[in-house]
């Protein structure tokens, strides 16, 4: 029943909503969309930009989407401040790092949340069966992204430092080589490349994950000088991520067959870990607390000259959101 009450309140949110202009073509029949580009991580934190993009809810709203793939959140946002790209998916930590390097742009809506989306993968065969056993250990992450933060965190949760274990900067897509070459004994890793990486290894694999040290959010964003000039764009984005997300709900199942066609994955490992994520569209302060958490944590570490708090509101543009769904705009300003 909530689902239909769900369903039919964001169906009166968008109609009341007015549509951008789509201006007519040349022949006075075909309507010319606004083309914009998403650097988009092809990874689940995406799926309401896939579902969005598959319905045609995009296209709905006047706007022609084209997609540039990147393999994590770091790499989209830094081609969307290239200017390659219009918006970028991405999670906090990037956001946090671009931001205190004096980059200027908006986050204009968390597309997926998960408190089990990172977590330490271990080889067995490596004496690790436990956390406190990371100790001395070699572990593989990406720098600068949210796995660099959950890391530490996790460490610390265990009472145990960075310099207690030896980090060892990877890529996504090496993680697992490194891992059967025995050249690292664990990875930080997230989704779909850590369940992947779990079945390759199978009973020789150990997982870890701490659901209380850390929430993902993961974002879209765009330049601050873009939204300015195109606030009806951004709005039509997300009255599109909204329709999406009424969908994700009520039609989970076939939301999981559009994201596994869309993206080449399996359908059996989009199904596995769909339900460590939330997809709502929304913007609600734990954004703020988590960049700001994140930025003491950079600052003790080293890992930023700056010795200053961002006032990490400035960054977020809420406008859009609340024209579109008001009730999941949830900030102190």
């Amino acid at each position: 029943m909530w689902k239909m009450l769900f369903v039919l309140g964001c169906m009166l949110t968008l109609s009341g909503c007015e549509k951008p202009p789509v201006t007519a073509g040349t022949s006075g029949s075909t309507p010319v969309r606004q083309k914009i580009t998403i650097a988009l991580v092809n990874q689940p934190q995406s799926t309401l930009i896939l579902v969005a993009m598959k319905k045609g809810y995009f296209s709905d709203e006047g706007l022609d989407v084209q997609v540039l793939p990147q393999v994590n959140g770091k790499l989209a946002l830094q081609s969307m401040v290239e200017g390659k790209a219009d918006f970028a998916t991405v999670a906090e930590t990037p956001v946090m790092f671009s931001i205190l390097r004096g980059e200027r742009f908006f986050v204009i809506a968390n597309i997926e949340s998960s408190t089990e989306n990172d977590a330490i993968l271990a080889r067995v065969d490596a004496g690790i069966t436990t956390p406190s056993h990371l100790k001395g250990k070699r572990i593989g992450f990406i720098p600068g992204t949210t796995l660099d933060f959950f890391l530490d965190s996790f460490l610390t949760a265990q009472g145990l430092t960075r310099q207690e274990v030896t980090p060892v900067p990877l890529k996504s897509e090496e993680m697992l080589d490194a891992l059967l070459a025995k050249k690292v004994d664990a990875v930080a890793a997230w989704n779909y490349p850590l369940t992947q990486i779990k079945r390759r290894l199978g009973t020789q694999a150990v997982t870890f994950y701490d659901r209380q040290i850390y929430t993902e959010h993961f974002n879209i964003a765009a330049m601050q000088d873009f939204v300015r000039q195109s606030p009806q764009t951004v709005t039509a984005l997300l009255r599109g991520l909204v329709r999406a997300e009424a969908f994700v709900i009520s039609y989970s199942d076939e939301a999981k067959s559009m994201v596994s066609e869309t993206i080449k994955v399996d359908e059996d490992l989009v199904k596995e870990v769909w339900d460590v994520m939330s997809y709502q569209v929304r913007l609600d302060q734990s954004l703020v607390i988590t960049l700001e958490d994140e930025t003491r944590w950079a600052m003790k570490n080293k890992l930023t000259d700056e010795t200053v708090m961002p006032n990490y509101l400035s960054y977020i543009y809420v406008d859009g959101l609340k024209s579109v769904k008001p009730g999941s705009v949830r900030m102190d300003r």
